[in-house]
C-alpha cells in the first residue's frame, strides 16, 4: 500500500491536533505561537543591539535575513496559495482564526527558525534552547489547526535557508 506525501500530511496534522485537543493543550498552543509574533523579534534585536557587545551583530543579520525571508514568504504564500487546514477540511474545526487564507510556508515557523539560526551563530551556546523553542512554535501552528506539517518544515526550511545566504555577507 502506497501512502502519497499529501495523505502523510493531513495524517500527520490530524494526529497532532488530536494530541493537542486530547491533552488540553490548546491554551498552551496559542501561547506558544504568539512568542512567534514578528515584534518580539524586533524587540529583542534592539534591546540586545543597546545591551549586549554582540549585540550589533544579531540585529545586522537578524534584520538581513527577514530582508531575505520576507519577500520569499510572500511570493511563495501568493503564488502556492495552499488553503489552510481550518479552512480546506471538511467537518474540521478551529477555535482559532488566522490572518489571512494560505498556509504554505508557515510564516511564524520561517520567523522562530530564522531567528534560532541568528542565536546559532551569535549565541550558539543559546542554539539547542532557541531552535527547540522554533521547533514548538511550529507544532503549535499544527495544533491550533492552521498548518499541515509540511507548512512547517517549508518555513524552518526558509528561515533557516534565509540566515545561511544572509551570513555569506555579514561580518
Amino acid at each position: 500500500m502506497k501512502i502519497s506525501i499529501s495523505q502523510l500530511d493531513k495524517y500527520c496534522f490530524y494526529w497532532i491536533v488530536q494530541f493537542s485537543r486530547d491533552n488540553g493543550l490548546n491554551v498552551a498552543a496559542k501561547r506558544v505561537s504568539a512568542t512567534g509574533d514578528g515584534h518580539y523579534y524586533a524587540y529583542l534585536s534592539v534591546a540586545l543591539l543597546f545591551l549586549h557587545p554582540n549585540g550589533q551583530h544579531l540585529f545586522n543579520l537578524a534584520l538581513g535575513s527577514f530582508v531575505v525571508e520576507f519577500p520569499l514568504y510572500l511570493l511563495l504564500k501568493n503564488t502556492i496559495r495552499r488553503h489552510r487546514p481550518c479552512h480546506a477540511l471538511a467537518g474540521f474545526t478551529s477555535s482559532y482564526e488566522p490572518s489571512d487564507k494560505f498556509s504554505l510556508p508557515s510564516g511564524h515557523t520561517a520567523g522562530a527558525f530564522l531567528f534560532a539560526s541568528v542565536i546559532n551563530v551569535v549565541f550558539p551556546a543559546l542554539a539547542p534552547v532557541a531552535f527547540a523553542w522554533a521547533c514548538f512554535v511550529g507544532i503549535s501552528r499544527i495544533s491550533l489547526g492552521v498548518h499541515y506539517p509540511m507548512d512547517i518544515i517549508a518555513g524552518a526550511g526558509l528561515g533557516i535557508a534565509s540566515v545561511l545566504f544572509v551570513e555569506q555577507f555579514i561580518l
